[in-house]
């Protein structure tokens, strides 16, 4: 780039940008929303699902607060927040059954399987697992929807919650990393949203190895990688050119 050359913005070029890698990205506020991934005790709290499995859940207090701070920030700007579930009904219907792969490759399943006392419980609807964490429930205007599969898109009604909202830019956050929240900014990227990742608010399963090859895969491929603390500055900087 030559030093006369203005640093490439991707997105909306009229709107506030926030400064994201690999590049700054331009988003209109009335054009996006912010999607928490599966937010539920199983994959926060100790003695949930996750914890049972043997995965490390103490770093997600910290995630707690992040997307707290971020979601009270979204709301200050009127954006649409979307609090996506996992699981499925107590009978497991939902789940697939042996002849669906998502019955011998979820964790959740395998264990019940393993301990049977547990069966019916691990992120069965209606049940402590399921639920979100209590630092986190949906206000009056959020939107919270269930979903039976890793991604957020996959037989839902989330692309259509966001396109009759005139949405064009999600800001994801949640839980896990390197499962749902990458798996929904694949498909975020192939819906033709703006998707962006903020890596201090979300957690992994598995070491920070796995963390930085999905946010890498993100940054590269399939979206952009951004702080709470620039979500903050974003949220900052068009409050002030609205009231300029």
């Amino acid at each position: 780039m030559k030093d006369n050359q203005a640093p490439m913005i991707a997105g909306d070029q009229t709107a506030p940008v926030i400064n994201s890698r690999p590049e700054p990205l331009g988003m209109n506020p009335k054009e996006t929303a912010i999607v928490v991934v599966d937010m539920q005790n199983a994959y926060s709290t100790k003695g949930g699902y996750v914890d049972l499995r043997g995965f490390d859940v103490s770093g997600t207090r910290a995630v707690i607060q992040n997307i707290s701070d971020t979601v009270n920030l979204a709301h200050q700007l009127g954006m649409p927040v979307v609090f996506l579930q996992n699981g499925w009904d107590p009978e497991l219907k939902e789940a697939g059954g042996e002849g669906s792969p998502n019955w011998y490759k979820s964790n959740a399943l395998k264990l019940m399987r393993e301990k049977p006392e547990l069966k019916g419980q691990l992120l069965a609807k209606g049940g402590w697992d399921y639920a979100l964490v209590d630092e986190l429930t949906p206000g009056p205007a959020d939107i919270l929807l269930p979903k039976t599969r890793y991604s957020g898109f996959w037989n839902t009604q989330l692309n259509s919650i966001l396109r009759a909202r005139g949405i064009k830019n999600i800001v994801f956050c949640g839980i896990a990393t390197n499962v749902c929240v990458e798996t929904s900014i694949r498909d975020a990227f192939h819906n033709e949203f703006f998707a962006v990742l903020l890596e201090d608010a979300c957690h992994q399963l598995g070491d920070d190895m796995i963390r930085a090859a999905s946010i890498y895969n993100i940054e590269t491929f399939f979206g952009w990688v951004a702080t709470c603390a620039d979500f903050a500055e974003y949220v900052a900087l068009t409050q002030k050119e609205t009231t300029a």
